[in-house]
């Protein structure tokens, strides 16, 4: 392993750590060791056992699959280490699974019939630069999920607000855009006809990434709810949609997808006037 990657091992997992502490404070605890912490540790340990048997394929096929599976183990073992669960914590971890289901399966299904993910064809070939993938996705599941923890882990219990209702909403919202986003884009391209052809009916003619319009609001939606337990350290969980935002606005969502795009498309006028009037992330009604 090169020095880059270590110390990129180095920073990731000390970053998590970190957040996991900060999550803990005034959380109830399992023994001696706070529940978040627990949650902490398992997202990466989940991740780090997935990649033996992925290494050894060289395969990615289960990347996305095992993400899903760290979310839906989390809750599971935040909710029985935190019970008993008041509303707000049972709620959220509800969400927080189902979504996990959705995306997963739904991912899974797509590289399935894609026959891989391009996205992995020369990472997998380094032992090191995929085991750091893995890392990263540890990471990815405790920071997204931070908001979600700290409500569930709280010692803090307190009844349905203004602030669980309008989370709650913000979430039903993005949940339901992301949904039928997806769904439309699939649709789209199961016909033979729009096969090469970039999409521009339906949500996608309010904006060129609805579908992550709609996970940034759902996992706002989630922070909102957290706002009224969060005391001292636990603040830093706020990450959560800052974290999903940056990472979809910044890095590994919009900016290779539109990059792909106009690679493809960016010669042709329907694409460029598409560009020109549709917003990048935010949805807008189309004109007339």
């Amino acid at each position: 392993m090169s020095l880059k990657l270590f110390i990129a091992l180095v920073v990731t997992v000390l970053i998590g750590g970190l957040v996991a502490l900060a999550g803990s404070q005034g959380g109830v605890t399992f023994g001696a060791m706070p529940v978040f912490l627990i949650c902490g540790i398992m997202a990466f340990g989940i991740n780090w056992l997935a990649f033996i048997p992925a290494n050894a394929a060289k395969t990615e096929k289960y990347y996305d699959l095992t993400g899903s599976f760290t979310y839906l183990s989390l809750m599971i073992i935040a909710g029985l280490l935190s019970a008993p669960l008041d509303a707000r914590s049972s709620i959220i971890a509800l969400m927080v699974v189902i979504w996990a289901v959705r995306l997963g399966s739904f991912l899974f299904l797509r590289i399935r019939d894609d026959g891989g993910d391009q996205r992995f064809d020369e990472i997998k070939k380094s032992p090191a630069r995929f085991f750091l993938t893995w890392t990263l996705q540890g990471i990815w599941v405790l920071l997204t999920a931070a908001s979600a923890l700290v409500i569930i882990t709280n010692s803090t219990r307190l009844p349905l607000d203004i602030f669980a209702y309008v989370g709650i909403a913000l979430w039903v919202i993005g949940f339901a855009i992301e949904v039928i986003s997806d769904k439309q884009k699939r649709e789209f391209r199961k016909s033979p006809e729009n096969k090469g052809r970039f999409i521009s009916s339906g949500l996608w003619a309010w904006s060129r990434h609805p579908n992550y319009f709609g996970e940034i609001l759902l996992w706002f939606g989630v922070t909102v709810v957290s706002l009224p337990v969060l005391t001292g350290w636990q603040w830093v969980t706020i990450i959560s949609p800052i974290f999903v935002a940056f990472l979809i606005i910044r890095i590994s969502g919009i900016p290779k997808l539109e990059a792909n795009a106009k690679k493809k498309w960016g010669d042709e006028k329907a694409y460029q006037e598409y560009v020109d009037s549709v917003p990048l992330l935010i949805p807008k009604p189309p004109k007339g």
